[in-house]
């Protein structure tokens, strides 16, 4: 029988989620109130653009920031008040723990099983979120650390280092079919997808859980306590 020795837990949509988040229609609103022309498409360009590329080479520790950086990819140069708007507004609808989060993570960890979180999202968007567990995780790889994001295996296999285990000593427990099941089951990682409203029955996937507390009592009994 295999022996896991990690749990890797997804972020967004598994530990945590965005009650009601900003979007970019609200921003692009506010913006073009303070004069300046950006359109809602043009931000989710470039948002995408700073998330995925600029902050795995460059790091940002807040959000304004992060906005800054988008802002300079669409060459549009704003003044530090409405910048600091945007921020407050994005403040505004932070991260939050699902219910059953810290359970499970503490679980893990009164286990024996090291624990990681592996996402591509800026760790200022999350740390206060995560207060509650952070002392229950081995590890959190943003694509800053990692250096990319999530997409590229690298990020997998730099926290599989860091922990000190193999692909198959270690689960991955995600929401996300492409990212969090079929890219890490690729590597040899066992996978667990988190299915909370069950829409992906059909799939082919190691083991389907409602909730992270099923996840935890699913490693488990398959795999026994470290």
């Amino acid at each position: 029988m295999v022996r896991i020795r990690a749990v890797l837990f997804d972020l967004h949509g598994t530990l945590v989620y965005v009650k009601e988040d900003v979007s970019d229609a609200e921003i692009s609103a506010y913006l073009f109130k303070r004069g300046y022309e950006v359109s809602p498409q043009q931000l989710r360009a470039a948002w995408a653009f700073v998330s995925f590329i600029d902050y795995p080479k460059y790091g940002y520790s807040n959000w304004y920031s992060f906005f800054s950086r988008i802002l300079w990819r669409l060459k549009v140069k704003v003044d530090k008040a409405t910048i600091t708007g945007v921020a407050k507004l994005l403040e505004s609808k932070p991260y939050q723990l699902y219910p059953e989060a810290a359970e499970a993570v503490m679980t893990a960890r009164n286990s024996g099983f090291k624990t990681a979180i592996v996402t591509t999202i800026a760790h200022f968007k999350f740390e206060k979120a995560i207060q509650p567990i952070r002392k229950y995780l081995d590890f959190v790889m943003t694509g800053y650390e990692a250096g990319c994001d999530k997409s590229n295996p690298k990020m997998y296999w730099k926290v599989l280092e860091i922990l000190g285990v193999k692909p198959e000593e270690a689960i991955m427990i995600g929401d996300d079919m492409q990212l969090d099941i079929l890219l890490p089951s690729q590597l040899g990682i066992n996978t667990i997808l988190l299915d909370r409203e069950g829409k992906n029955r059909g799939q082919s996937v190691d083991a389907f859980v409602y909730n992270l507390n099923e996840a935890m009592e699913t490693i488990i009994r398959r795999y026994g306590k470290n």
